[in-house]
């Protein structure tokens, strides 16, 4: 077997998962909710880890929604735009959480960059997550309680954090202002 083709078919799936839910306008938590599965499949499956069998996938696709014959005939387009207006930004979150995007379409790119603004007391979820790859920011304003692994610390203005997302993290706003991160995670497996 050959892994290396594997591996790109499975990056490929992913891909080609993440940018058809993101154009239909659904983090992976939503996607994972609507279809009565963990988040961490949905996360494996478009960081390429895994590859996930037909029904699965035509489970994963029901809730986007779409076929399977139209997900394999699909062929996204990179988005060639190279800057952005505060307003162009793409909301992937809702709530006390703010998480936007620089770009719609991250297909073909490598990296994420968010410009997140958590509410007092806002939270990424009791439950600890994680994905593949890397990620850091860096605290514009406010202060947030970062959580990795069983490390944790209290981050305020200009302090930075840089770490393995494969470990659970977890993020909470401290205190009665907002909290704005400027962060970044590649490859794009938020």
């Amino acid at each position: 077997m050959n892994t290396e083709n594997t591996s790109n078919t499975n990056l490929e799936i992913g891909a080609r998962l993440r940018y058809l839910r993101e154009r239909a306008g659904m983090s992976q938590r939503a996607l994972a909710k609507a279809v009565g599965v963990p988040n961490s499949t949905v996360s494996l499956i478009e960081s390429g880890q895994t590859n996930p069998s037909v029904s699965a996938l035509k489970r994963l696709l029901d809730g986007i929604p779409i076929g399977l014959s139209e997900f394999f005939a699909f062929e996204p387009e990179q988005e060639r735009k190279v800057f952005f207006a505060a307003e162009e930004l793409t909301e992937i979150s809702r709530g006390k959480l703010s998480l936007r995007q620089v770009g719609r379409n991250l297909f073909g790119h490598s990296l994420q960059i968010l410009h997140e603004t958590y509410q007092p007391g806002a939270d990424t979820g009791v439950k600890k997550y994680q994905h593949e790859g890397e990620e850091g920011g860096i605290v514009i304003s406010g202060r947030i309680e970062v959580t990795v692994g069983e490390e944790r610390k209290i981050l305020g203005p200009g302090d930075a954090y840089l770490f393995n997302s494969n470990m659970p993290h977890r993020f909470k706003a401290i205190g009665a202002a907002p909290c704005e991160i400027i962060s970044a995670c590649t490859p794009p497996t938020f």
